[in-house]
């Protein structure tokens, strides 16, 4: 039983969220701004919605939408693409709009999921705290590496110990094809080089924002991407970047020269070979 239960009369929902760093969001959805009893003053909902949240008896997690128009909810596309929501912390709660009090009936506690930026608009899924619990914690055994490419601190077992300060290179943007492909002509790196490794941006529009994972490299200097980055690329934007590692043992034995430190355990079978061998 919740302690407290707002006036189903009046009854609001309002949403809190809190950054790892920077300013707390607070909004409400409610046509005016609401001021709770300890001062604090929650937006209206002019400009943004969520959605998506119901509340169940059993342990299943849910979600809750979240979407608005960038700059009007104090969520800007900077924020999102430089990362300052990611893990935020989201609390959702009623109360009523005639005596509004922070957190008088909670309602979920969630975590900033995947953000989608559509043109001027942002979508974030949220997830609900117990989701944490569905996590592998530890190791587990893979074929593939579990150890973070460039990693050269912490638990012997979790250090890759490849520096990726010599790795990383700079250049400019030469051409740019689409919001996902940009081409550098003057990089003489061979095809695959790049590949999942990470693309940033140290001028332009990009600049300081979160960097973006490379889904294909050509050996002409041809970049794709998996997501498009939060403004065009345009020709002569000055870049920074890291190449990337697909966690198998081929890369890390042909490519890095690291095989002494791979973390995956090339020899267990894959299910394909496990069926096979099932059926014999």
């Amino acid at each position: 039983m919740k302690a407290t239960v707002a006036d189903y009369q009046t009854r609001v929902i309002c949403l809190r969220i809190v950054p790892v760093s920077g300013a707390t969001v607070r909004l409400t959805h409610y046509p005016t701004d609401l001021t709770m009893s300890n001062a604090t003053v929650y937006a209206s909902f002019q400009g943004y919605d969520f959605s998506g949240f119901e509340s169940v008896s059993s342990m299943a997690p849910g979600a809750i939408d979240l979407q608005g128009i960038l700059g009007v909810t104090g969520i800007s596309r900077e924020a999102i693409a430089s990362g300052v929501y990611d893990n935020a912390r989201c609390y959702l709660f009623a109360t009523s709009w005639a005596n509004p009090v922070e957190d008088e009936e909670p309602l979920t506690a969630s975590i900033f999921g995947k953000a989608t930026l559509i043109d001027d608009r942002f979508v974030i899924e949220e997830m609900v705290l117990i989701d944490a619990l569905n996590q592998s914690v530890g190791s587990t055994y893979t074929a593939g590496c579990q150890k973070t490419f460039g990693n050269t601190t912490g638990p012997l077992i979790t250090r890759c110990n490849k520096a990726l300060g010599p790795l990383t290179v700079t250049g400019t943007l030469t051409s740019v094809t689409s919001l996902l492909i940009c081409r550098d002509s003057t990089r003489a790196e061979a095809a695959d080089y790049f590949a999942y490794g990470l693309l940033s941006f140290t001028s332009g529009a990009n600049a300081g924002l979160k960097a973006i994972q490379v889904k294909r490299h050509e050996s002409d200097g041809t970049l794709e991407l998996f997501e498009a980055m939060p403004y065009p690329m345009v020709i002569g934007d000055a870049y920074s970047l890291i190449p990337g590692c697909r966690k198998r043992l081929e890369d890390c034995r042909d490519k890095w020269a690291n095989v002494t430190n791979f973390g995956g355990f090339s020899r267990i079978p894959t299910n394909n070979q496990a069926g096979q061998w099932g059926q014999n």
